[in-house]
């Protein structure tokens, strides 16, 4: 039997298992460049295959923190002329432009990429009978799912998804993200296995305000998006990751739970730990399990979930996959390894690893 490779044997080979995830939040509100977050995911560049890299940015737009930020694909000029049509019957548009970008010779064919900050027109909402955050998503999934060409692929307020088909690196480059500064920045590095890897498939998957990054694989998919599009949504960008975006945003805007009990949702104790639990605790896990049995997600997952003032950071419930959490000062760090935190703060203050299905919250000082 002839000898095996050195490279080869264990504790030598690299076997990454798939993704990459990073983020941090300010607490105090203190802006940093973009350019932090594209250096530690990049730490990070063997967990990905180059289908798929993205960032998501927080306070990054103050001059129209007050508007909604759409962030628009287009494959071309009839797409656009279509949906600034619909924009037009719908929104008072603030601004609008391209979205800056420089030409990097690993981001291929890309799409047009536009921006418009937008209100809702106050006619259209009065007529609609709808919540103005109700009125925004309608219209977000009406672009998505009835222009053909078009993807509406960010859509909250002060900021912003970027996303494309490479290295997350090379897309940090590719939009100009040392040009923007945020309180809260999010990556993902993608290694797609069963999907396939296009620029709409890439993370973050937005909605609002809400953004998630998401290493792992969700068997119970079809269950929980057959569940969510019950209720009007609409999953149509080939990965599953969209659909947990999309029950956060049924949970904690729509039903009105808290995020933490969001979290029980998604990743809850087993039954014979919540049997062992004391009333009230026991009786209000109970009713939550029970209230959205279709809304657990199985299967190997870690998600770092930005919202409005926040972060959240999540895995599964037998902690599948890797995620390590460090504070420094004011400043939660989150990613997929160590390295990738220890890249952009050398020596913080505390450093751990969350237990399954255990949420780890930032959000911002009031």
């Amino acid at each position: 039997m002839k000898d095996i490779p050195e490279k080869y044997i264990e504790g030598n080979a690299r076997i990454p298992s798939g993704c990459a995830i990073s983020g941090f939040f300010s607490k105090k509100g203190n802006r940093v460049s973009g350019d932090k977050i594209v250096q530690s995911i990049s730490y990070m560049h063997d967990r990905s295959n180059g289908l798929g890299g993205g960032f998501a940015g927080y306070g990054i737009y103050p001059e129209y923190k007050d508007q909604y930020a759409l962030h628009v694909f287009y494959n071309d000029m009839r797409a656009r002329e279509k949906t600034e049509q619909f924009l037009n019957e719908h929104f008072d548009i603030v601004n609008l432009s391209r979205i800056p970008t420089r030409k990097h010779k690993n981001i291929v064919n890309e799409p047009l990429i536009w921006r418009y900050f937008v209100s809702p027109l106050p006619t259209k909402l009065a007529s609609s009978q709808l919540e103005e955050q109700e009125f925004v998503v309608k219209c977000v999934i009406n672009i998505n799912i009835g222009i053909d060409g078009a993807y509406v692929f960010s859509s909250g307020k002060n900021m912003g998804v970027f996303k494309a088909v490479g290295y997350p690196e090379d897309v940090g480059e590719f939009y100009r993200l040392d040009e923007y500064k945020g309180h809260a920045w999010t990556a993902h590095g993608r290694y797609p296995t069963n999907t396939p890897g296009w620029w709409g498939g890439a993370h973050p998957f937005s909605l609002l305000d809400y953004t998630i990054v998401h290493n792992g694989e969700i068997s119970s998919y079809d269950a929980n998006r057959r569940y969510i599009e019950s209720y009007g949504y609409k999953c149509t960008l080939l990965t599953d990751t969209e659909v947990i975006t999309y029950i956060i945003d049924f949970l904690n805007r729509k039903k009105g739970l808290s995020l933490e009990d969001t979290a029980r949702v998604i990743a809850p104790p087993f039954w014979q730990q919540i049997e062992a639990l004391p009333d009230p605790e026991r009786e209000r896990l109970t009713d939550l399990r029970k209230a959205f049995s279709s809304l657990l997600i199985t299967g190997p997952f870690s998600i770092i979930l930005g919202f409005k003032d926040g972060i959240m950071a999540l895995n599964d419930r037998l902690k599948l996959r890797s995620m390590v959490v460090a504070e420094k000062d004011d400043v939660l760090f989150v990613a997929s390894e160590e390295c990738a935190i220890k890249a952009i703060c050398s020596n913080p203050d505390r450093i751990w690893s969350p237990g399954g299905g255990e949420p780890v919250f930032a959000t911002l000082e009031k």
